[in-house]
């Protein structure tokens, strides 16, 4: 098969099972707790708190799960990853007690780090050795729809078969769809991975003036820990915002129906977002896209919190919000390799995931104490920002410190 029937396949594959595997996994909890918390009698913190295990558990199995990917390539792996969700959703759908509804979760964490972006990514970077980053941003356009398709569908799922035969059905849909689609996916030669064991330019191909790097040696340079903690500081705004975006925008005194429509109007910014990056920024180097990726969210927070009150600002920060997002998902996939190379890939960009998984379960617990214990909307925006500025600098420091390691290379 040649590479450009390769890449068609590919993405064509992991495009659907992106899209049935981040709504059924990570979207679908939102609409189907209220259903869960009510039939069992538990609290919030209990049906959300499982959740936030599972994002841990995928964050611990990240890096070990991607030195399998660069070892087996994704075919199997994210075979196993979609056996696993499978049946983690089967044993949710038959939880009658605390510890078999944490087993299911713990289950499905595990579905996910074998599943989800981290390992599509690891998969394309693999299989696709020319134009790996445009195939990479066109696969976040498919997943991107996720939450469209499957809010609206998990809603009427709930409502005909309720929240147990809902997740029996997104069982099934792993195991009887996405577990042949991932088994169709193709495999890469060792000999080619070896050849493009290099940095990748602006274009996804490998640069054969510098060696790559193996994961001992990302993890003794210092501009991995930089860029680790500036994806963890990001991860714990964007997922803080996630669950607290719509009372937080009400504190401001905005009309229900206005604040849900701005928060809707989110996804589609992300989609503009990675569609912009592939028409305008395809040729522009993944470093400098994230300088406008990391500056965009504190300067979105910072018009919030000067003009919260005004509709045009709710508008712009939504705006600004998705657009960060969008665009910080292709990012996430394409600059590993630009740093470190491409032949170990998989356990990089599984190693820099880990503390960003970590802290996306912590960020919405430890921010409900803070919205808990505050009357108005500026502590909380004020404790985002910081870490929103934290994360922009540590960014800007990981490029310099590329940029000195390349003069003295």
């Amino acid at each position: 098969m040649n590479q450009q029937l390769l890449t068609r396949k590919t993405i064509a594959i992991l495009g659907f099972t992106q899209i049935a595997s981040w709504g059924s996994l990570y979207y679908a909890i939102a609409i189907l707790a209220p259903s869960i918390q009510q039939e069992m009698g538990w609290s919030s913190g209990t049906v959300f708190g499982a959740f936030s295990w599972s994002l841990l558990v995928a964050g611990l199995a990240s890096a070990p799960v991607g030195m399998l990917l660069d070892r087996h390539g994704g075919r199997l792996v994210m075979a196993s990853g979609s056996l696993l969700c499978a049946a983690g959703m089967v044993l949710l759908s038959m939880a009658q007690a605390k510890a078999v509804y944490f087993m299911a979760w713990t289950l499905l964490g595990l579905g996910m780090a074998l599943s989800l972006y981290e390992a599509a990514f690891a998969t394309i970077n693999r299989m696709i050795l020319a134009n790996s980053r445009q195939a990479i941003s066109t696969l976040t356009l498919f997943g991107g729809f996720a939450s469209t398709v499957f809010w609206p569908l998990t809603l009427k799922l709930n409502s005909l078969l309720g929240w147990r035969d809902t997740y029996l059905l997104y069982g099934m849909l792993q195991l009887c769809l996405c577990l042949p689609l991932h088994l169709m996916l193709g495999t890469a030669k060792a000999s080619d991975t070896r050849a493009s064991n290099a940095p990748a330019s602006a274009h996804g191909h490998a640069s054969p003036s510098r060696p790559g790097h193996t994961l001992a040696e990302a993890l003794r340079h210092p501009a991995f820990w930089k860029l680790a903690l500036a994806f963890c500081a990001n991860s714990f705004v964007f997922s803080t915002l996630s669950v607290h975006l719509i009372p937080l925008l009400g504190q401001f005194g905005h009309a229900s129906a206005w604040v849900v429509m701005m928060a809707a109007f989110i996804g589609p910014m992300q989609v503009a977002g990675r569609l912009g990056e592939m028409t305008f920024a395809r040729h522009a180097l993944p470093q400098t896209v994230g300088k406008w990726v990391f500056t965009a969210l504190p300067v979105a927070l910072l018009v919030l919190m000067s003009f919260g009150t005004q509709a045009w600002a709710v508008a712009l920060f939504c705006l600004l919000y998705g657009l960060s997002n969008g665009i910080l998902t292709i990012v996430r996939g394409t600059i590993p390799q630009a740093l470190f190379g491409r032949d170990n890939y998989g356990a990089i960009s599984g190693a820099l995931a880990g503390p960003s998984l970590l802290s996306k379960a912590a960020g919405p617990l430890a921010m409900a104490v803070v919205a808990q214990d505050s009357t108005t909307p500026y502590p909380f925006l004020l404790i985002l920002l910081l870490f929103t500025l934290a994360s922009l600098a540590f960014y800007l420091a990981t490029i310099r410190q590329q940029a000195v390691s390349l003069e003295a290379s």
